[in-house]
C-alpha cells in the first residue's frame, strides 16, 4: 500500500523569505505548518476559480515506470503495455531502449514512481532483473515495486521472484490482467 497523504519527494518546499518567482505568471503562495509552496497559474491549468471551486481529488494517480534495461531492441510489448497503463488512469514514463540497471533506477528515484514495469526478451532478465532491485536499494528506494515482462521461462520465475521482483508477465499476459494487478498492488 501507498501512502499519498504525505506529500510526495518530488515537491520543493522552499522558506518564505527566500521564495521569489520569476515568471511572469500569477503565482499563489500557500504556507503549510511553516513551509512555503509556490503555484504558478498557467493558462489552460485548473485552478479553484476556473473548476466551479472544485479541485480534484488530492490523491495522486499510481506513477509507473516502464523501462527496457539491456541491449534488448524490440519494445512493441513494453509500449502496448505503458499505453494501457496510461488509459486505466496511471501516469507512465517510458525510458526507451538500452537502458542500464542504474539508469533505470535514477530515472525511478528522479521521478518519484511508484512502480517499475521491465521488459526483457532477450534472456538476460535473470542479469538486469535483479540488478535494477540493487540499484533501487543502493538509492534507498527499496519501497519501489518491480515486476517484468516478455519471454521469460517458467523456471526462472521463482528466481526472479526470490531476487524481489514482485510478479513476472508471461507471453500472451492479456492487458487487463496486467491493468488488475497494477490497480490491486498500488491501492490506495
Amino acid at each position: 500500500m501507498i501512502d499519498r497523504s504525505t506529500p510526495r519527494r518530488r515537491y520543493i518546499e522552499t522558506p518564505t523569505a527566500t521564495a521569489t518567482s520569476t515568471s511572469e505568471a500569477p503565482s499563489t503562495t500557500i504556507t503549510l505548518t511553516s513551509s512555503t509552496f509556490h503555484m504558478l497559474e498557467l493558462p489552460g491549468c485548473r485552478t479553484a476559480e476556473r473548476s466551479g471551486g472544485q479541485l480534484p481529488s488530492p490523491t495522486m494517480p499510481i506513477r509507473i515506470l516502464i523501462a527496457k534495461p539491456g541491449l534488448d531492441g524490440h519494445d512493441r510489448g513494453a509500449k502496448v503495455v505503458a499505453r494501457a497503463l496510461r488509459d486505466a488512469g496511471c501516469e507512465v514514463i517510458y525510458t526507451g531502449l538500452h537502458q542500464t540497471p542504474d539508469q533505470i533506477a535514477a530515472i525511478a528515484v528522479q521521478e518519484d514512481v511508484d512502480g517499475v514495469g521491465l521488459s526483457a526478451l532477450s534472456g538476460a532478465h535473470l542479469t538486469l532483473f535483479p540488478s535494477v532491485v540493487e540499484a533501487l536499494k543502493a538509492r534507498g528506494a527499496d519501497d519501489i515495486i518491480v515486476f517484468g515482462g516478455g519471454i521469460i521461462p517458467e523456471a526462472d520465475i521463482p528466481l526472479l521472484e526470490a531476487a524481489g521482483i514482485a510478479h513476472v508477465f508471461g507471453p500472451g499476459t492479456s492487458i487487463e490482467t496486467i491493468q488488475a494487478w497494477v490497480d490491486e498492488q498500488f491501492a490506495d
